[in-house]
């Protein structure tokens, strides 16, 4: 299975793959994913509740979820260890990434994103099922996190100074210069010193879909990112930064990439870190 799969794929693999709303709205857009979920879904759908997929114990803003917490979700939507996942969504910050990049955490092989997402599927006039999904729970599997993948502030904080790592921002321009509020956060635009910008939309086609191959390579060469060294992604709260990270590896680049899930709701909330504004230098 590829890690993008199509919606004609998807409609000649239904009965073959465990598929997931991976669905989270922005408080701000006023929608209920749990309530639009019942409304319609592709057939044999379960509902992931990526809202509720966190660990609340960190001080972080939606963490990312523990072993334990991945696991238990999971075995509530009776997702057997090592089924093929395909995971999609119907949200502005194309949150399937998000869960994407969860299951690649824990060490998950057969998981892919729906290109083109619910919005591709309903546009082409395809089934959609309705009401509550009743999986059969199955036993918890066990699951550990490469730490590989994530970071924390105080090692974003040390590579400002040793610069072994790139930090791509995946936010609009606006709140990454400064020049706007993120108002999502209730926090002042700026930066994270030394960090490039690309936004998320910039490795998507207009429908939604990802960019093809070289176009993506194009993206990520003009916003300055040397695709040949480590890229730590960040964005405002750990969700459109795992777009990025989907998309580097669309292009082969997995191994050295990592999140860092405190993203901009952490630098930018505490007054000890250093901030930057204007254009990436």
């Amino acid at each position: 299975m590829d890690m993008l799969v199509s919606t004609d794929w998807l409609a000649d693999n239904l009965g073959t793959v465990t598929v997931l709303d991976a669905t989270k709205h922005l408080p701000s857009a006023g929608r209920d994913a749990a309530a639009e979920f019942a409304e319609g879904h592709i057939p044999g759908a379960r509902f992931l509740d990526l809202a509720t997929l966190n660990d609340d114990a960190s001080p972080i803003v939606a963490a990312l979820p523990t072993a334990e917490q991945f696991a238990l979700r999971l075995a509530a939507l009776g997702v057997k260890p090592g089924s093929r996942v395909v995971l999609y969504d119907d949200s502005a910050p194309r949150t399937a990434a998000r869960a994407w990049f969860i299951f690649r955490l824990f060490g998950w092989e057969e998981v892919a994103l729906l290109d083109g997402r619910l919005e591709k599927w309903r546009a082409e006039g395809r089934p959609l099922e309705t009401g509550a999904s009743n999986p059969v729970p199955v036993a918890p599997g066990t699951y550990t996190a490469d730490l590989r993948r994530a970071r924390d502030k105080a090692a974003v904080l040390a590579n400002i100074d040793a610069g072994a790592e790139q930090v791509v921002d995946a936010r609009d321009a606006g709140r990454f210069t400064g020049a706007d509020k993120d108002t999502i956060h209730d926090l002042p635009g700026g930066h994270i010193p030394g960090a490039r910008n690309l936004d998320f939309r910039s490795v998507l086609n207009e429908d939604g879909s990802f960019r093809r191959e070289d176009d993506l390579r194009a993206a990520f060469t003009d916003a300055g990112v040397d695709l040949a060294r480590p890229v730590v992604t960040s964005c405002g709260s750990g969700v459109t930064a795992s777009v990025l990270l989907f998309a580097m590896a669309r292009l082969g680049k997995e191994e050295d990439t990592a999140l860092y899930d405190g993203s901009w709701s952490e630098w930018g909330a505490d007054p000890a870190t250093p901030k930057e504004t204007g254009p990436a230098r």
